[in-house]
C-alpha cells in the first residue's frame, strides 16, 4: 500500500485501474518510452469476478506482452464442450490468424502477472490508492485527486487512461454514461475442486434450468484451471435489457447448476467464493474519451454481448490506447477507433443477444442449433471474438454484413 508521501506529483501517463486493460496499456506505453504510473485502489493480488477464460484472441495478446512462457504452464483449452436439449458437441477453436488454443487462469493470478509485466517494462505502481476526483478544463484532465488511508493528494497528468472496470467511477466523473436499452449481462461465478481440472475443454451449457426444471434465460459454464490448481471456475449468466431485465436468482441458480455438474466434472465439494457482477456490453456507453483521456476495456463496455467475455478486448484496447498517446485530441478519434474495430460486430451481437432475452427464443434457436456441428462452429467463432478485420471468408463476410445492416437500425451505435 502506498502512502500519500510516496505518491508522484506528476505522471506523463496515469493509468487508473490495474486489471488487464490498464496493465496492458501501462506495459505497451512504458515500452514505447512513456513515464507511466499505474494506480489501483486494491493491493495486489486481488480477486475479480470473472469466468477466468482466455480465448485464442486473448492468448495472442498475451504473447504480444511477452507472456508466452507464463501461459506455457497453464491449461491449453482446445475448444468448447457444448450441451443442451439432450445433445453434446465438442467444437474446437477455429484455426487461422489466432492460436488454436485458449487457456484459463484465475484473475487473482492473471491480473497480477500482467501488472508485473508492466512494471518490468518500466511503469511504476501505486497500490491501495483510489481516484476520487478530477480537475477538468476544456475537456482536458489537468489532475486527478486520489485518496489513501493517510490522506489525499493530487497528481498532475499529461495523459489519463481510465481502466477502472464495469462501473467506472472515474469514467462517470468524466461523463461516461451507460445505456441499458441494448443487451447487458448479469453473472455469478464460483470455484470448486474437480477431478477434471486438467481438462482441455471448456464446458458451455446453453440450456440452463432451475431446481424446479424451469428453463431460464441464461447459460452455464465450467472452465478448468489446470492440475496444479485442482479447481474449476463454474458460473451462470443471463442476458437482459432495460425492457426485459433478468429475473434470475444468481446464487441459488449457480448452486443448483454446480450440483448438476458434480458427476460430469467430478466435483468433490460445493462451490465456494461465489461472486456476481453486472456487465455493460457491446460498447453501450457514451463519453469514452476527451482531449487527453481514454476509457479502455470494461470501462468502455468492451465486452462480448453473447458471452460476457472481455479479457481479449481489454488487452487489445490497452494496446490501441498506448499506440495513440501522442496523436493529439482523443475526443473523436478514440470512439471512432473503437467503432472501427468493434462497432459492426458489437451491433450485430447485441441485437442477437437482445433476441435471446425473449424466453421462447432460446429453445427455438438452441434445440436445432446444438445438433448442427457447422452451426455450432460458427457460434463458437462469433462468441470467441475470432473473426478478425482481415478475414474474408464467407462466414466473416456474412457477419460483417449483418453488423453493417444492424447499425442502420441502431438507435444508438456502439460508443456513441
Amino acid at each position: 500500500m502506498t502512502s500519500i508521501a510516496q505518491l508522484p506529483r506528476h505522471a506523463d501517463v496515469l493509468v487508473v485501474g490495474a486489471g488487464p486493460g490498464g496493465a496492458a496499456t501501462a506495459a505497451h506505453a512504458a515500452r514505447a518510452g512513456h513515464q507511466v504510473v499505474l494506480l489501483d485502489s486494491a493491493v495486489f493480488p486481488r480477486d475479480k469476478t470473472c469466468g477466468d477464460g482466455l480465448t485464442p484472441r486473448a492468448v495472442a495478446e498475451m504473447s504480444l506482452l511477452g507472456l508466452d512462457a507464463y501461459l506455457a504452464d497453464r491449461p491449453k483449452i482446445v475448444g468448447l464442450q457444448m450441451h443442451g436439449w439432450g445433445a453434446t458437441q465438442h467444437i474446437r477453436w477455429p484455426s487461422g490468424r489466432f492460436p488454436a488454443h485458449g487457456s484459463a487462469v484465475a484473475r487473482t493470478e492473471l491480473d497480477d502477472r500482467i501488472r508485473i509485466a508492466a512494471l518490468d517494462r518500466g511503469a511504476s505502481m501505486v497500490e491501495g490508492v483510489k481516484a476520487v476526483g478530477v480537475d477538468v478544463s476544456d475537456n482536458t484532465v489537468r489532475s486527478v485527486q486520489v485518496a489513501a488511508d493517510d490522506g489525499t493528494a493530487s497528481i498532475r497528468v499529461g495523459q489519463l487512461i481510465v481502466a477502472d472496470g464495469v462501473r467506472s467511477p472515474l469514467g462517470r466523473m468524466l461523463g461516461r454514461e451507460w445505456h441499458r436499452d441494448t443487451a447487458y449481462g448479469v453473472a455469478a461465478r464460483a470455484y470448486a475442486s474437480s477431478g477434471r481440472a486438467d481438462d482441455s475443454w471448456m464446458g458451455s451449457d446453453l440450456e440452463l434450468r432451475d431446481a424446479h426444471g424451469t428453463l431460464l434465460p441464461g447459460y452455464g459454464w465450467v472452465f478448468p484451471l489446470g492440475a496444479a490448481s485442482g479447481r474449476i471456475n463454474i458460473g451462470v449468466g443471463a442476458l437482459a435489457t432495460g425492457k426485459r431485465p433478468a429475473h434470475m436468482a444468481l446464487r441459488p441458480t449457480l448452486e443448483h447448476y454446480a450440483r448438476a455438474q458434480t458427476a460430469d466434472w467430478q466435483l468433490s465439494g460445493p462451490p465456494v467464493e461465489i461472486a456476481s457482477a453486472l456487465l455493460p456490453m457491446g460498447g453501450a456507453v457514451s463519453g469514452v474519451a476527451g482531449g487527453n483521456w481514454m476509457l479502455v476495456g470494461d470501462s468502455a463496455a468492451c465486452v462480448n454481448p453473447l458471452n460476457g467475455e472481455g479479457i481479449d478486448y481489454a488487452l487489445e484496447t490497452g494496446r490501441f490506447a498506448a499506440a495513440r498517446l501522442q496523436d493529439g485530441d482523443h475526443s473523436h478519434a478514440w470512439p471512432a477507433l473503437l467503432a472501427e474495430h468493434y462497432g459492426t460486430a458489437f451491433s450485430a451481437a447485441r441485437r442477437l443477444a437482445g433476441l435471446l432475452t425473449v424466453p421462447k427464443a432460446v429453445p427455438l434457436l438452441g434445440r436445432p442449433g446444438i445438433r448442427s456441428t457447422t452451426l455450432m462452429s460458427m457460434v463458437v467463432r462469433v462468441m470467441g471474438n475470432l473473426i478478425s478485420e482481415e478475414d474474408d471468408d464467407l462466414i466473416a463476410r456474412a457477419w460483417h454484413t449483418a453488423g453493417v445492416a444492424s447499425q442502420r437500425f441502431d438507435h444508438r451505435r456502439p460508443f456513441h
